[in-house]
């Protein structure tokens, strides 16, 4: 991706699901748009909850991220803005169900999410964020993202088992890394779903902390009714409840993401 020298792309990614991986990929864009930074949210999972979210109704959707994938559309017809806000969509539909099996005979199968967004549509757009909700599994669509992606954000449910599951996706970016992208690196993990009054939940970001060290965001999602309400209404958190917990802390993980890689912080503009 040294193309996009302008542009960060990163997958969120976990194959676990009910990790908060698609809340996180609607509500992480929409903080990193609200603060003044031109991004793309990829759905690439054939739930297509990421585009329901922002309310992108499946009627609508003719041009999707397999039309992206696959090259049938430009990439000027597949993106669509979020209202009139910085947050641009390409919207999935259940059509990515069999795109695992049509990646198989495609030469290159890897790489054409990469290919893809090289589009000059794409690089011209001037975008500072790409980010890309991949299924919860490590099939081709996921790996595709990876290889497209500089890094990939790990969502990590505050819970028993949790680092676990994170071995075999290590193992993955990091084989991953040895053959098809050797830039990738991990981006962070972000404890989600996160009760602090919760003996657990302080186990695991105990755990985590010792074991992971500055790869943990110091940013933990909280368990919050409005980040789970907000799906519903096909908002972001941050418009359907902006002084919310959850609102505050997708805020503050843009900001420590943006700091990460020299972006300056602004100041919300009031509402």
């Amino acid at each position: 991706m040294s193309s996009l020298t302008k542009t960060r792309v990163i997958a969120v990614a976990n194959q676990k699901g009910g990790v908060g991986k698609t809340t996180t990929a609607i509500n992480l864009a929409a903080a990193l748009a609200e603060q003044g930074n031109k991004t793309l949210l990829i759905d690439i999972d054939p739930q297509g909850n990421a585009s329901t979210g922002l309310g992108i109704d499946t009627k609508s959707r003719k041009h999707t991220t397999y039309d992206l994938v696959f090259g049938d559309a430009p990439a000027t017809d597949i993106m669509r803005q979020v209202g009139e806000s910085s947050l641009w969509v390409v919207p999935a539909t259940t059509d990515l169900s069999s795109a695992d099996i049509e990646l198989m005979s495609r030469a290159r199968r890897t790489y054409l999410l990469q290919d893809a967004l090289r589009q000059p549509a794409i690089m011209q757009a001037g975008f500072d964020y790409i980010l890309i909700d991949c299924p919860p599994s490590l099939n081709l669509l996921t790996v595709n993202a990876m290889v497209a992606a500089h890094s990939v954000l790990v969502p990590l449910q505050a819970e028993f088992f949790a680092l676990e599951g994170l071995s075999q996706l290590m193992l993955s970016i990091r084989e991953l890394r040895e053959t098809a992208n050797p830039g990738l690196r991990i981006e962070g993990i972000l404890l989600t779903m996160y009760d602090r009054r919760n003996n657990l939940a302080q186990q695991v970001e105990a755990d985590a902390r010792d074991n992971l060290g500055d790869l943990v965001f110091q940013t933990v999602i909280p368990r919050n009714v409005r980040v789970s309400e907000a799906p519903s209404y096909a908002v972001p958190v941050l418009q359907y409840d902006s002084q919310s917990k959850g609102a505050v802390a997708y805020r503050d993980l843009a900001a420590e993401l943006m700091a990460k890689h020299g972006k300056k912080h602004t100041e919300r503009a009031a509402s």
